[in-house]
């Protein structure tokens, strides 16, 4: 395992350094560092481990959550590998895209941060022309281009974060002051969320919302402020629902999805999610024995394939899973702590705005699956089938891991 590990290393640009060049009394974590050995780690690597095994985990149960799928009519024309290569497909590319991500400088992203927010917009604008946007049962979230289908909201929440983080050190001297620092950006939210609602897409919004409002809330807005926009957040989710039929459908049939009402509408998805996760029980009915997958749980290998997890490995499969997905996000808040106290502001909010896109939308999967959220059309991050989804995923991973590097090397006493 040490000499793959050193191998990876190397493929992302590991060096050897010498000892610091001074000793800065200011940040304790260089003293300790004063006594390491000469040959560090160019970057965590329980991170990358545990990202590739979420991957590997995930393409398993795509695989075994789809393998029914071609004797549906609907996808009768696809081999039973269909969906396995795919996905095989897109994360290849995804690894690509990372290893290309992670040679870029962090002082890079900080200036193509409000670059990349435009086109982002863009593009959010362009998925909602007809016959250019690709619309899948009712929303037009997919722009095509021929080998894959591209999300622009996945690449939102990536703009949004370098945006949140870009601007929240441009407003540092006013961030005490409600509409020289915050208004601004509320702004920004605003516009992207009226073009995600209109695809429809209130999952990534909430996503991109809670990305902004934790970068504000770490970068030192004032506590009453952060509350006030929470609050005005909350309303103007409700009002979304309020104002909206179907979804206030999906609220209803959250709270009953058992009824006879609901039980073959709107609270259909959730009813089967459960009866798969209660299979299951403590260790699962094993790999490939799910019944719900057999056409009864819709979308079982993308927004519910957490439920395809608690049917085959039981409460100890989704218990793994959780935990995993609790490291990954606490070891990125770390990794961002440890940036902002070599002064690096930038990198720091970046990567804790990828903790927290990683652990809400993980949260809100698990939470949708178990049936203690409403249900919502976010994936299962690093393991739901997506193309889009896991590129992004895996481009903000290797922007963490190139802050951890450059965290590592200004700690040994070189340069970022």
């Amino acid at each position: 395992m040490s000499a793959i590990a050193q191998k990876l290393g190397g493929l992302f640009g590991g060096v050897r350094h010498g000892p610091p060049r001074s000793a800065r009394p200011r940040a304790g974590v260089l003293a300790r560092n004063a006594t390491a050995p000469g040959r560090v780690q160019a970057f965590d690597q329980a991170l990358l481990w545990v990202t590739v095994a979420l991957l590997a985990f995930g393409l398993v149960m795509v695989y075994s959550a789809s393998i029914a799928m071609p004797d549906n009519p609907k996808f009768s024309r696809y081999a039973h590998t269909y969906f396995l290569t795919r996905h095989a497909f897109f994360m290849a590319i995804a690894f690509v895209a990372a290893l290309i991500t992670f040679q870029v400088p962090v002082a890079t992203w900080e200036k193509a941060a409000p670059w990349l927010f435009v086109a982002s917009l863009l593009l959010l604008v362009v998925v909602l022309i007809p016959y250019v946007g690709k619309g899948v049962n009712g929303a037009r979230r997919w722009i095509s281009f021929g080998f894959m289908s591209f999300q622009p909201s996945e690449l939102a929440k990536f703009a949004v974060l370098l945006y949140a983080a870009d601007y929240m050190v441009r407003k540092m001297d006013v961030k005490e002051r409600f509409f020289r620092a915050v208004l601004p950006m509320a702004a920004a939210v605003a516009m992207v969320g009226v073009l995600l609602l209109a695809e429809p897409d209130m999952g990534a919004f909430m996503v991109i919302a809670v990305i902004a409002m934790g970068i504000l809330f770490l970068g030192g807005v004032n506590a009453r402020m952060f509350f006030l926009i929470a609050a005005v957040m909350v309303v103007a989710f409700g009002l979304m629902i309020a104002l909206s039929d179907w979804r206030r459908e999906r609220i209803f049939a959250y709270l009953d999805p058992w009824s006879e009402k609901h039980a073959l509408g709107k609270g259909y998805q959730l009813s089967h999610s459960l009866i798969a996760i209660g299979r299951g029980e403590i260790f699962g009915v094993g790999l490939g024995g799910s019944v719900e997958k057999l056409h009864w749980l819709p979308e079982a290998h993308t927004d519910f394939l957490l439920a395809v997890i608690g049917e085959e490995f039981g409460l100890v499969g989704v218990l793994a899973v959780i935990g995993l997905f609790l490291w990954i996000t606490r070891r990125i808040m770390h990794i961002g702590r440890q940036a902002i106290a070599l002064d690096r502001v930038f990198a720091g909010l970046v990567a804790q705005g990828v903790g927290i896109w990683m652990g809400f939308q993980a949260f809100i999967n698990m939470g949708v699956n178990l049936g203690a959220l409403p249900t919502k059309g976010l994936t299962l991050p690093l393991m739901s089938y997506g193309g889009s989804a896991i590129l992004m995923n895996l481009v903000a991973l290797a922007v963490v891991l190139r802050i951890d590097y450059e965290n590592r090397a200004l700690m040994r006493g070189g340069r970022a």
